[in-house]
């Protein structure tokens, strides 16, 4: 019986710490696209690149490509 007078004041406090989340969640916008992420990986694309010069390889870099100092 004792810990009925100590789990429901804890429960009461979960309860508005998680409405508090969800509520500041909501503000920030966390909700607003549900469905653009999970288009986005579909639509992925991880076509290898397509090169102008047919000399060069598809995984080679090119002259504008290379890294700078």
């Amino acid at each position: 019986m004792e810990s009925v007078f100590l789990l429901i004041p804890l429960s009461i406090i979960l309860v508005f710490i998680i409405g508090g989340f969800f509520w500041w969640s909501s503000k920030n916008g966390q909700f607003d696209d549900l469905e653009g992420p999970a288009h986005r990986i579909l639509l992925d694309d991880d076509s290898p690149q397509v090169t102008d010069n047919p000399n060069l390889k598809a995984n080679e870099p090119r002259n504008n490509d290379a890294p700078t100092p």
